[in-house]
């Protein structure tokens, strides 16, 4: 059978995704397009298009060997940017289908979210922040839109993945969050990603504390949404081992704070009615948790701060792995003939900061330290490229 012509009418797609989804979800047929023109693909849609460009791009591979909270030095059980990522999708795409938005494009934001970090979390970050504070310092949202417009080389026609508007523009929104807060609304999509990341690296940091003994259940009782969570283990398992315990906990967790956000925002929905996506865009229709669930949220994100983030297994580790980021940007911008060729060439058109911080928030966690190691025991030579 030929792939030549088309093997769905785009008009029939169309007509499904007015059946399935709400008026005001990101239909297909009201995309904007992309920077550089396409036609239309034979059997998928522009945001399952873009979904499949993500995940099979090399920077989204790499996730795998970026920490989320610890470092492999500490394990191997914890999760990473990789296993994070795909649990914000598997939230987020929930989230999607209860309030009938666009599940392709909420998977597309979902997995792109992250595949600008750096190496070591938000410690590489911080530091890149520090050292480029020359060109307004660093975001890992921004760069993932350095990543999928210009540095990932997938295609003959154009720089980047030519992803879709509406998929750059949401993760733009992320770049610009403070902005997003007020006035006009992102898409829901986006924001359902958002609050999918949250209740996921929530949930899952605690999970990964707990097995490694940073944190007990005695601790986290503390805290009211954990109480309520574990009343709710309580009455399904009766008392369980601390194993069992666990895993309950994080799944309850989780669907305790899920099904807060769709009662919210269930409600919230019946105001954009009718309404296409840019227009509840327009009216400001926002998702959002409950104010008692908002207010347990934050002292839970507080508590995870202090308790975790700061923890003194944890802050050695941190503070090794930022020492190595730096010194490598030093020596970088210092002679920057040690970059890769790819990099030295982009030097012609951007910062120096710039370039030696994309260069290095490229990076694994592992490829790091190599490099790191060769700049060490040679004093000469391009460092390699990832």
């Amino acid at each position: 059978m030929s792939l030549a012509g088309p093997m769905i009418d785009l008009r029939r797609y169309a007509d499904r995704e007015h059946l399935l989804l709400a008026s005001y979800a990101m239909h297909s047929s009201d995309t904007a397009g992309r920077v550089h023109p396409e036609q239309p693909h034979a059997y998928r849609g522009p945001y399952g298009r873009d979904r499949d460009r993500i995940l099979h791009s090399s920077a989204f591979r790499r996730l795998s060997g970026k920490m989320q909270v610890f470092t492999g030095e500490m394990g191997t059980y914890h999760r990473t940017r990789l296993t994070h990522t795909f649990e914000v999708a598997s939230v987020a795409r929930t989230l999607a289908r209860v309030l009938r938005l666009n599940e392709d494009l909420t998977e597309a934001l979902a997995l792109m979210h992250d595949i600008g970090h750096p190496p070591f979390g938000h410690c590489g970050e911080d530091v890149l922040s520090e050292c480029m504070q020359s060109v307004g310092g660093f975001s890992h949202n921004q760069f993932a839109l350095t990543i999928v417009q210009e540095l990932e080389q997938r295609y003959h026609a154009f720089p980047g993945l030519n992803l879709s508007q509406e998929t750059l523009a949401g993760q733009d929104t992320r770049a610009h969050k403070a902005e997003a807060a007020v006035g006009h609304a992102p898409l829901l999509e986006v924001q359902i990603v958002d609050a999918a990341d949250s209740i996921a690296y929530d949930a899952h940091d605690i999970d990964d504390a707990l097995q490694m003994g940073l944190l007990s259940i005695d601790a986290l009782s503390e805290l009211a949404i954990i109480r309520r969570t574990l009343e709710r283990v309580r009455e399904k398992a009766g008392e369980l081992p601390i194993g069992p315990l666990r895993q309950l906990l994080v799944h309850e967790l989780i669907d305790l704070q899920v099904g807060d956000l769709l009662h919210i925002s269930i409600e919230r929905m019946q105001d954009a009615d009718g309404l296409s996506a840019d227009a509840a865009c327009q009216a400001g229709i926002r998702v959002g948790h409950s104010q008692t669930m908002a207010s347990e949220r934050a002292e839970l994100e507080s508590f995870l701060f202090e308790a975790v983030y700061r923890h003194d297994r944890l802050m050695p580790v941190r503070e090794a792995a930022a020492n190595r980021v730096r010194t490598l940007f030093e020596a970088l911008h210092q002679n920057p003939d040690r970059l890769p060729m790819r990099f030295r060439r982009r030097l012609e058109h951007r910062p120096k900061a710039r370039v030696v911080g994309e260069y290095l928030a490229g990076m694994t966690d592992r490829f790091c330290d190599q490099q790191f190691s060769v700049l060490r025991q040679s004093k000469n030579g391009p460092l390699s490229d990832w």
